[in-house]
């Protein structure tokens, strides 16, 4: 496997073609490899999102897709046009960051009508196309304000508000909720998902958060070190990772050698069984003694040393049970047991 990977079906997506398509596209910063031959179409109308870490690649494609940076090698297209050595003006695309970027001497109404007015149109077109906007992102009576007395929740949908009212066909959002607390961060991904549902607009993400990428994409691409290392659905990802990268990286994975192979297995998808439990039908278990109990409110991870010599880590979620469940404390015996079709084998590197 290479740069580029296997299509897959994209829930969500229009049927009106590709928004971007990268081909072989390959940029270095001395010697680090930035992008590495990527090939990649996205739809339009899709929620797509570049997920991986600090230095994997993602937000240089962003920015190539922008015309921020150019690349070595490859194309770029933005619907029917090969837009590789545009300038960022001439593309059809806007940019969200982090930070904002807000203009801290206008308000709320003039920021979002700025790029409009640099556009040149007219002020009551511009003045009804900016109030549109913040009603989409539900900021319809705070139009007057100074960004100062904004939330930073509130910043962002201003920042989002002033992205969306130029019409871009694409618009590129790179990790615009890095900076907001764990409560307002779930609920902006909500809105996100929302507000691109009714603009239509593609929106292409950059993220290191692994529940922004699940919660709401429509397809993922799972990046390391200049590389797509696995394309696809959320649930393919999470539930088929196909590369020990992917497997460790989207969230809490086993891995364990069988036959020869390496294959993974998620920790909700094994069963704590008691002596008294029989054994599933059809199932592999194994037998062991539990190490380390964590409570994690919703549900309770059991970290396990089978009589093999391995360790995996199950998870039971915390129902009627209280989380320090005697049956299943540390020091007791217990036995694991997974259903075969919940391995998935895996490849131990990086494709190359």
């Amino acid at each position: 496997m290479t740069g580029a990977a296997t299509e897959v079906a994209r829930p969500g997506a229009t049927t009106s073609g590709s928004a971007v398509r990268l081909h072989a596209i390959r940029k270095r910063f001395g010697s680090v490899v930035a992008a590495d031959g990527i090939d990649l179409d996205i739809a339009a109308g899709e929620f797509f999102t570049m997920l991986g870490p600090s230095g994997s690649g993602k937000t240089t494609l962003l920015r190539m897709i922008a015309g921020f940076e150019r690349p070595d090698e490859g194309s770029i297209e933005l619907g029917d046009d090969d837009v590789t050595q545009r300038p960022p003006y001439l593309r059809n695309v806007n940019t969200v960051f982090q930070d904002y970027a807000l203009f801290p001497h206008m308000t709320v109404l003039e920021n979002v009508e700025y790029g409009l007015r640099v556009q040149r149109i007219a002020r009551a077109e511009r003045r009804a196309r900016a109030e549109r906007s913040l009603d989409l992102v539900r900021l319809t009576d705070l139009g007057s304000r100074r960004p100062v007395q904004l939330s930073g929740g509130q910043r962002q949908r201003v920042a989002l508000a002033r992205a969306i009212v130029n019409e871009p066909e694409v618009l590129l959002l790179d990790e615009p909720l890095g900076a907001l607390d764990l409560k307002l961060r779930q609920e902006m991904q909500t809105e996100l998902k929302r507000i691109q549902r009714e603009v239509g607009i593609t929106f292409v993400y950059v993220t290191h958060d692994q529940e922004e990428a699940l919660t709401m994409s429509d397809r993922v691409a799972v990046m390391n070190n200049g590389r797509i290392e696995q394309l696809g659905t959320p649930t393919d990802v999470y539930e088929r990772p196909t590369t020990e990268f992917v497997a460790g990286f989207i969230g809490v994975s086993n891995l364990i050698e069988r036959d020869g192979h390496r294959v993974s297995v998620r920790p909700e998808k094994i069963r704590l069984l008691q002596d008294t439990d029989p054994d599933p039908a059809g199932a592999r278990v194994e037998a062991g003694e539990i190490l380390e109990v964590t409570y994690l409110g919703v549900l309770t991870r059991y970290l396990v040393a089978l009589d093999n010599g391995d360790k995996l880590v199950a998870a039971r979620q915390n129902l009627e049970t209280a989380a320090n469940d005697a049956a299943f404390s540390t020091g007791r015996r217990v036995r694991l047991a997974w259903r075969l079709d919940q391995e998935y084998e895996i490849t131990p590197q990086s494709p190359v």
